[in-house]
Protein backbone atom coordinates (compact mmCIF):
# COMPACT_ATOMS: atom_id res chain seq x y z
CA UNK A 1 0.00 0.00 0.00
CA UNK A 2 3.05 2.12 1.26
CA UNK A 3 5.60 0.71 -0.95
CA UNK A 4 8.50 3.66 -1.58
CA UNK A 5 7.15 5.97 0.69
CA UNK A 6 8.41 7.44 3.42
CA UNK A 7 6.25 8.14 6.57
CA UNK A 8 7.80 10.61 9.46
CA UNK A 9 5.66 10.17 12.69
CA UNK A 10 6.10 11.90 16.07
CA UNK A 11 5.13 10.51 18.97
CA UNK A 12 5.16 10.75 22.94
CA UNK A 13 5.12 13.83 25.18
CA UNK A 14 8.13 16.20 25.56
CA UNK A 15 9.61 16.82 28.86
CA UNK A 16 10.67 20.71 29.87
CA UNK A 17 13.03 21.11 32.73
CA UNK A 18 12.98 23.09 35.42
CA UNK A 19 15.99 21.69 37.41
CA UNK A 20 17.74 18.89 36.96
CA UNK A 21 15.02 16.42 38.62
CA UNK A 22 11.84 17.99 37.73
CA UNK A 23 10.30 18.99 34.53
CA UNK A 24 6.88 20.28 32.12
CA UNK A 25 5.32 17.40 30.62
CA UNK A 26 1.82 15.34 30.30
CA UNK A 27 -0.01 12.20 30.61
CA UNK A 28 0.76 11.03 26.78
CA UNK A 29 2.50 6.73 26.47
CA UNK A 30 2.84 7.12 22.61
CA UNK A 31 0.93 4.48 22.38
CA UNK A 32 -1.37 6.22 19.54
CA UNK A 33 2.03 7.38 17.49
CA UNK A 34 4.01 3.33 17.79
CA UNK A 35 1.13 2.14 16.55
CA UNK A 36 0.46 4.37 13.68
CA UNK A 37 4.40 3.55 12.77
CA UNK A 38 3.77 -0.25 13.09
CA UNK A 39 0.57 0.21 11.13
CA UNK A 40 2.72 1.90 8.34
CA UNK A 41 5.06 -0.15 8.48
CA UNK A 42 2.79 -2.92 7.94
CA UNK A 43 2.06 -1.69 4.74
CA UNK A 44 4.80 -1.61 3.50
CA UNK A 45 6.38 2.24 4.05
CA UNK A 46 10.06 3.21 5.78
CA UNK A 47 8.88 4.99 8.87
CA UNK A 48 10.72 7.02 10.34
CA UNK A 49 9.42 7.92 14.52
CA UNK A 50 10.82 10.74 16.30
CA UNK A 51 9.34 9.91 19.70
CA UNK A 52 9.65 12.01 23.00
CA UNK A 53 10.22 9.91 26.14
CA UNK A 54 8.11 6.95 26.69
CA UNK A 55 8.49 3.40 27.36
CA UNK A 56 6.64 1.93 24.36
CA UNK A 57 9.23 -0.21 21.84
CA UNK A 58 9.09 -1.19 18.35
CA UNK A 59 11.53 -4.02 17.04
CA UNK A 60 9.93 -3.42 13.28
CA UNK A 61 12.90 -3.13 10.89
CA UNK A 62 10.91 -0.45 8.82
CA UNK A 63 11.00 1.56 11.36
CA UNK A 64 14.08 4.19 12.46
CA UNK A 65 13.37 5.09 16.17
CA UNK A 66 14.55 8.69 17.27
CA UNK A 67 14.18 8.99 20.93
CA UNK A 68 14.53 12.81 21.83
CA UNK A 69 13.12 14.74 25.19
CA UNK A 70 12.67 18.23 24.57
CA UNK A 71 10.21 20.15 22.14
CA UNK A 72 13.28 21.53 20.81
CA UNK A 73 15.04 18.42 20.10
CA UNK A 74 12.08 17.18 18.69
CA UNK A 75 11.75 20.07 16.40
CA UNK A 76 15.47 19.38 15.26
CA UNK A 77 15.12 16.25 14.65
CA UNK A 78 12.25 16.58 12.52
CA UNK A 79 13.44 19.26 10.71
CA UNK A 80 16.80 17.14 9.82
CA UNK A 81 14.24 14.40 7.86
CA UNK A 82 11.39 16.40 6.92
CA UNK A 83 12.09 16.71 3.07
CA UNK A 84 12.72 12.94 3.19
CA UNK A 85 9.04 12.35 3.75
CA UNK A 86 6.15 11.95 1.99
CA UNK A 87 3.96 11.97 4.90
CA UNK A 88 3.70 13.42 8.14
CA UNK A 89 1.82 12.46 11.16
CA UNK A 90 2.41 14.88 14.02
CA UNK A 91 1.05 12.70 16.86
CA UNK A 92 3.41 13.62 19.50
CA UNK A 93 1.85 15.54 22.53
CA UNK A 94 4.59 18.77 22.00
CA UNK A 95 4.58 20.56 25.37
CA UNK A 96 3.03 24.42 24.65
CA UNK A 97 5.41 25.94 27.40
CA UNK A 98 8.75 25.43 28.44
CA UNK A 99 10.40 27.43 31.73
CA UNK A 100 12.42 30.38 30.26
CA UNK A 101 15.43 29.72 32.85
CA UNK A 102 16.24 26.12 33.41
CA UNK A 103 18.39 26.13 37.00
CA UNK A 104 21.93 24.00 36.82
CA UNK A 105 21.19 23.47 40.45
CA UNK A 106 18.17 21.14 42.38
CA UNK A 107 15.39 24.39 43.03
CA UNK A 108 15.06 24.16 47.03
CA UNK A 109 11.70 24.48 48.51
CA UNK A 110 11.88 27.92 50.56
CA UNK A 111 8.61 29.60 50.10
CA UNK A 112 4.86 28.82 50.32
CA UNK A 113 4.36 29.40 46.51
CA UNK A 114 6.90 29.42 43.80
CA UNK A 115 6.58 31.20 40.32
CA UNK A 116 8.03 30.17 36.86
CA UNK A 117 8.01 32.16 34.02
CA UNK A 118 7.23 30.24 30.91
CA UNK A 119 8.30 30.94 27.06
CA UNK A 120 6.35 29.35 24.48
CA UNK A 121 7.54 26.31 22.53
CA UNK A 122 8.14 25.86 18.96
CA UNK A 123 4.84 24.61 17.49
CA UNK A 124 6.32 21.95 15.21
CA UNK A 125 3.19 20.86 12.79
CA UNK A 126 3.17 24.61 12.20
CA UNK A 127 6.16 25.18 11.59
CA UNK A 128 7.15 22.28 8.89
CA UNK A 129 3.58 22.45 7.43
CA UNK A 130 4.67 26.23 6.60
CA UNK A 131 7.27 24.45 4.46
CA UNK A 132 4.98 21.84 3.30
CA UNK A 133 6.11 20.99 -0.50
CA UNK A 134 3.61 19.66 -2.94
CA UNK A 135 4.12 15.95 -2.96
CA UNK A 136 3.46 16.09 0.71
CA UNK A 137 0.40 15.15 3.02
CA UNK A 138 0.56 16.39 6.65
CA UNK A 139 -1.89 14.39 8.82
CA UNK A 140 -2.16 16.12 12.31
CA UNK A 141 -3.41 15.09 15.92
CA UNK A 142 -5.93 17.26 18.10
CA UNK A 143 -6.91 16.63 21.89
CA UNK A 144 -9.37 18.59 23.12
CA UNK A 145 -11.53 18.94 25.78
CA UNK A 146 -14.14 21.70 24.60
CA UNK A 147 -14.85 23.26 21.15
CA UNK A 148 -13.44 20.06 19.59
CA UNK A 149 -14.57 20.71 16.10
CA UNK A 150 -14.38 24.31 15.82
CA UNK A 151 -10.65 24.16 17.68
CA UNK A 152 -9.82 21.23 15.43
CA UNK A 153 -10.59 22.84 12.33
CA UNK A 154 -8.48 25.66 13.36
CA UNK A 155 -5.29 23.65 13.89
CA UNK A 156 -6.24 22.38 9.76
CA UNK A 157 -5.80 25.68 8.40
CA UNK A 158 -3.59 27.68 10.64
CA UNK A 159 -0.70 24.65 10.65
CA UNK A 160 -1.56 23.68 6.48
CA UNK A 161 -2.86 20.44 7.62
CA UNK A 162 -4.58 17.78 5.08
CA UNK A 163 -6.45 16.50 7.69
CA UNK A 164 -6.74 16.39 11.86
CA UNK A 165 -7.18 13.53 13.75
CA UNK A 166 -9.54 14.68 16.73
CA UNK A 167 -9.80 13.07 19.95
CA UNK A 168 -11.81 14.65 22.69
CA UNK A 169 -11.42 14.04 26.25
CA UNK A 170 -15.30 13.94 26.94
CA UNK A 171 -15.38 10.65 25.30
CA UNK A 172 -14.84 7.72 27.33
CA UNK A 173 -12.12 5.45 26.48
CA UNK A 174 -10.08 7.89 24.34
CA UNK A 175 -6.95 10.25 25.23
CA UNK A 176 -4.17 9.66 27.48
CA UNK A 177 -3.10 6.66 29.28
CA UNK A 178 -6.04 3.99 27.73
CA UNK A 179 -5.31 1.59 25.49
CA UNK A 180 -8.61 2.74 22.97
CA UNK A 181 -9.10 6.12 21.36
CA UNK A 182 -12.07 7.50 19.47
CA UNK A 183 -11.47 9.48 16.92
CA UNK A 184 -13.37 12.06 14.20
CA UNK A 185 -11.00 12.52 11.00
CA UNK A 186 -11.37 16.29 9.79
CA UNK A 187 -11.14 17.35 6.28
CA UNK A 188 -11.32 20.33 5.01
CA UNK A 189 -14.86 19.95 3.32
CA UNK A 190 -15.48 16.34 5.14
CA UNK A 191 -15.77 14.96 8.77
CA UNK A 192 -15.74 11.52 9.10
CA UNK A 193 -16.00 9.21 12.77
CA UNK A 194 -15.19 6.30 13.66
CA UNK A 195 -16.19 4.22 16.99
CA UNK A 196 -14.07 3.36 20.43
CA UNK A 197 -11.56 0.71 18.99
CA UNK A 198 -7.91 0.02 20.48
CA UNK A 199 -5.25 1.86 19.18
CA UNK A 200 -4.15 -0.58 16.88
CA UNK A 201 -7.62 -0.93 15.50
CA UNK A 202 -7.53 2.82 14.91
CA UNK A 203 -3.69 3.15 13.94
CA UNK A 204 -4.94 0.96 10.86
CA UNK A 205 -8.13 3.16 10.43
CA UNK A 206 -6.24 5.94 9.83
CA UNK A 207 -3.50 4.56 7.45
CA UNK A 208 -6.54 2.84 5.33
CA UNK A 209 -8.22 6.39 5.34
CA UNK A 210 -4.99 7.94 3.93
CA UNK A 211 -4.90 5.55 1.42
CA UNK A 212 -8.20 5.57 0.19
CA UNK A 213 -9.02 9.11 0.37
CA UNK A 214 -5.85 11.34 0.27
CA UNK A 215 -4.63 9.04 -2.72
CA UNK A 216 -0.80 8.62 -2.01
Amino acid sequence: MFKNKTVLITAGPTYEPLDPVRFIGNHSTGKMGFALAEAFAAQNAQVLLVSGPTQQKTTSPAIALFRVTTADEMYAQVKQFALEADILVFAAAVADYKPKEVSSVKVKKQSDTLTLELVKNIDIAKAIGQQKKAYQLSVGFALETDNELSNARTKLQTKNLDMIVLNSLQDAGAGFSHDTNKITIIQKDKITAFDLKSKNEVARDIVLFISKNLHV
